[in-house]
């Protein structure tokens, strides 16, 4: 009696296991929150839009492709004029009014196990109040509750937590930055040991590693951590490198890439690093923006990156990215109208792992 009691219990404890996987495990589909003219993306909306297509394009060759718009009428018209049947087929559209675009950000973070996934509803605040953001933070619970997302969904609405600001290997170690976590109007007075205790317990994590470098000029996200460090497998860092002694990161990004050589593996070994080309300066409209070629996107059998109209560093990029993706398609996407508005490819879509979108 008392062994088939602690049978049952074993496992129980082995179906409630939940954990973030790594984005490079098998996915159920992408999700893209689609421009339109109120948003900031407005000036420059029929180019961002051109971007989009081909985004939607080759996700929608791969897996599931959900679009959020508030028109959604409007963008089947405008996909079925581009994209054939096939991809469409591919494609769930649902209605929701939205802020801005930024679905890595406003998206639900998705745990799995083996009793099922749960969507993990974090607080978006614009990135620290800094742009509206209400519409986008009732995204997640719209999908939930239209049933478009096979899960359990779970109110975080008391922590702030944006997609962009974590990377995870699958295996219970999750990558940060303070730069980004502890910057103001997101989730003061709570410190870095405090925070750490609670992305251990809702991301079901066992080790949070934190990134103290690496902001780049013109980052409305404090420093997210997919702009800078990405993680691939086989214990693998895809990171952000700059050479130019006289560019105004080479000190930070210098800081960062000793940080990161001094990183082990839960067992101790150290991480293989494979560093990525800083982009040559991209300038609009006198600013600075925040071009970098870590902010790809990893789907089922390619990885989606952002090229800069720099021939030589995208191809440079392109070989970096194959050498920790070397099974999959490696697919450049032009991203310099994605980073007017201080973001790129990564940023603008969200993975659910296998079984969530229906």
């Amino acid at each position: 009696m008392i062994i088939t009691i602690f049978a049952s219990l074993i496992k129980k404890m082995m179906t409630n296991h939940l954990r973030l996987p790594a984005e490079w495990e098998p996915q159920s589909g992408v999700q893209l929150t689609w421009p339109h003219a109120e948003t900031d993306w407005r000036p420059y909306l029929d180019e961002i839009t051109e971007t989009y297509l081909q985004l939607a394009e080759a996700i929608a060759r791969r897996e599931l492709l959900l679009i959020i718009a508030p028109d959604t009428d409007a963008v089947r018209t405008l996909l079925q004029s581009r994209l054939d049947a096939a991809c469409m087929a591919n494609i769930r559209l649902c209605r929701c009014q939205t802020n801005d675009t930024w679905a890595r950000d406003h998206g639900g973070i998705t745990l799995v196990g083996n009793d099922g996934a749960q969507i993990l509803d974090f607080r978006f605040n614009g990135w620290g109040e800094k742009f509206a953001y209400t519409l986008d933070n009732a995204i997640t619970r719209q999908l939930c509750e239209q049933n478009l997302l096979q899960g359990q969904r779970i109110d975080h609405d008391d922590l702030v937590l944006e997609g962009g600001s974590i990377e995870s290997d699958g295996m219970g170690t999750v990558f940060t930055t303070s730069a980004c976590l502890l910057a103001d109007h997101r989730n003061q007075p709570l410190t870095q040991a405090q925070l750490t205790t609670e992305l251990q317990q809702r991301l079901h994590a066992e080790h949070i590693v934190w990134v103290d470098h690496g902001t780049l000029t013109g980052d409305d996200t404090d420093g997210h951590i997919d702009t800078t460090v990405r993680l691939a497998p086989d214990d693998t860092l895809l990171y952000t490198q700059c050479e130019d002694e006289t560019d105004e990161h080479f000190a930070d990004f210098h800081a960062m890439e000793r940080q990161l050589q001094t990183f082990t593996t839960p067992s101790g070994k150290p991480y293989r690093l494979i560093p990525l080309p800083l982009p040559d300066a991209v300038w609009y409209d006198g600013e600075r923006l925040p071009a970098t070629y870590a902010n790809f996107l990893v789907i089922n059998g390619a990885v989606i990156y952002p090229t800069y109209h720099q021939p030589t560093k995208d191809l440079l990029a392109r070989d970096a990215i194959a050498r920790a993706f070397p099974d999959r398609e490696i697919i450049g996407i032009n991203s310099r109208v994605i980073v007017r508005q201080h973001g790129s490819i990564h940023c603008l879509t969200m993975q659910y792992p296998q079984g969530v979108l229906r």
